[in-house]
């Protein structure tokens, strides 16, 4: 009677085990895409990866961390190609690491028509990966900089240390000068969360600028084809 309790309880704890890393699955996938429609088509393409194979454009591996105020999530955006006349192939958009972040409504609620994005160049992906445990930087984006309009929206992103070197929080701040709107989003991360984000930005860093087709080109893995990544699944900063 004593082992077969013992069984049922650790049964019971899998169980409870899996179901919650289900909600974590069902909720990065939400943090990513924030549509029914996006989240019908990942399922689709779980079917297609099992049955067809996959490509590059089906698959969503979002790192997610879900706080009280907000929720944050790191997801790479690859570059797209396109073949030239003289069949040279050459980057048509630089990949990107895409950062999202989504204000929370509740417990593990969050409003996904609030999101915001913020996507690091290689060379802010670098500056991310390069800090130190008392580091910060911040980087400004503008989609009319150096034009008439500049100023007029921008985002800010952040990245300080705590206090107490625990961790770092992440903020992202949009200025909408046009629509009068200021919005302010921050999330706490622990070192060993930030340890993840860096290990995964310097893994997809020359995925993101296109290096791993370079070696594969090379190797006779690209010839003849043309990459194209499907342009209803990127995710661009400025839209919603």
């Amino acid at each position: 009677m004593l082992k077969l309790s013992r069984l049922l309880a650790s049964r019971h704890q899998v169980s409870e085990t899996l179901l919650s890393q289900r909600a974590d699955v069902r909720d990065s996938l939400w943090l990513l895409c924030g549509s029914t429609t996006i989240s019908a088509r990942i399922y689709t393409a779980a079917n297609n990866y099992s049955s067809k194979g996959y490509t590059s454009s089906q698959i969503f591996v979002p790192y997610s961390v879900f706080k009280g105020k907000a929720a944050l999530s790191l997801s790479p955006r690859l570059p797209t190609f396109t073949k030239l006349a003289s069949g040279a192939v050459v980057i048509d958009r630089r990949g990107t690491m895409m950062m999202t972040f989504v204000p929370a409504l509740g417990e593990r609620k969050y409003d996904w028509e609030k999101k915001q994005r913020f996507a690091l160049s290689a060379t802010e992906v670098g500056s991310l990966i390069s800090m130190g445990s008392t580091g910060s930087c911040e980087f400004f984006h503008d989609p009319a900089m150096l034009s008439s309009n500049a100023g007029q929206v921008r985002k800010s992103l952040s990245i300080k240390p705590h206090a107490d070197s625990s961790g770092y929080f992440m903020s992202l701040s949009v200025v909408n000068n046009i629509l009068k709107t200021k919005e302010y989003l921050s999330v706490p991360v622990t070192t060993a969360e930030f340890a993840v984000m860096k290990t995964a930005c310097s893994f997809a860093l020359p995925h993101i600028m296109g290096w791993d087709r370079l070696t594969q080109d090379q190797s006779g893995g690209m010839h003849g084809q043309q990459s194209k990544v499907d342009p209803q699944v990127v995710d661009l900063e400025w839209s919603k």
